[in-house]
Order: structure tokens, then sequence, then C-alpha cells
């Protein structure tokens, strides 16, 4: 195996493990992960782009994967998985860590937000607030102590 397939094999490798464990992860506690009110213990993945571009395509097929399960259908399965690559894509251009959680939080209030507000019919400033509190909970409460713990151990990553 060439040294090029063999860095090919690896991303695609890392991105199938880290979208199984978000997908894993979400379906495991589905009492939390869905619904406006939603704590989604995966979202604290949302840190890996930081380190690894593998985490992009593994965190979309990982949310879609998990959102399929979720129960509020096409809407959320394609708008809910976008927002998740929006995030992804945004959170392996910053530099500072204590921003990297920012992305995940803003874009699912405004974009799952507003889904979950056509779905249950309920105004978007309230879907998008406990979207948003959720996420931060999440992403900042998980993900940033995550970070934190991945930056000592970078090896991991290489």
């Amino acid at each position: 195996m060439t040294v090029k397939k063999k860095e090919q094999f690896n991303y695609w490798t890392r991105a199938a493990m880290i979208g199984a464990i978000y997908a894993v992860l979400t379906v495991l506690f589905a009492p939390i992960s869905y619904g406006m009110i939603q704590v989604r213990i995966a979202e604290m993945l949302m840190v890996l782009p930081y380190f690894t571009k593998a985490a992009i395509p593994g965190l979309f097929v990982g949310c879609l994967i998990a959102n399929v399960f979720g129960g509020y259908g096409l809407l959320d399965i394609v708008f809910g998985s976008l927002a998740t690559l929006i995030s992804a894509y945004i959170v392996s251009k910053i530099d500072n860590r204590y921003l990297v959680p920012l992305p995940p939080v803003i874009i699912n209030a405004v974009i799952v937000g507003m889904v979950l507000s056509v779905v249950l019919e309920l105004p978007f400033y309230l879907t998008a607030a406990w979207v948003g509190a959720g996420q931060v909970v999440a992403c900042y409460g998980l993900g940033l102590p995550l970070l934190l713990f991945l930056e000592k151990r970078r090896y991991i990553f290489k």
C-alpha cells in the first residue's frame, strides 16, 4: 500500500469511527438527544474538527444516521445533518480553542430551532433558545473539557 493510499485509508477510518461514535451516543441517550429540549451528548464530538479534518464527514454521517432514528422526518434528517456539516467545517477553521464550541451552538440553535419550530408548530424563538441551551451544555460543558484533554494528547491525531 502506497503512503498516499494509507493516508486516505486512515482518514476514512477515522471518519467512520467518529461517525459511528456520534450515532451510537445519540441513539444510546435518545431520551435526551431528541426534541425541543435536548442535550445531545454526541455534540461534544463537534470539537474534533479542530484536530482532524476527518471529523467533518464523520460527524455529518453520524448525525445523519442519528437523525433517522429521531422521528422528526426528512426535514430534520436533511437540515439537522447539514447544520452539523456546516458547523464542523467552520470548527476546522478556528484557531482559538475557546471559540471552537461556538459554531455548533449558534448554527444548531438557528437551523435545528427552525426545523423544530416547523415540525412541532412552536414559536421559533422558543425552539431556538432551548436547542441553543442544550448545545451550550453539550459543546461547552462536555466538548470544551474534551478538547482540552485531547490537546494534551495531540499524538492521537497523527
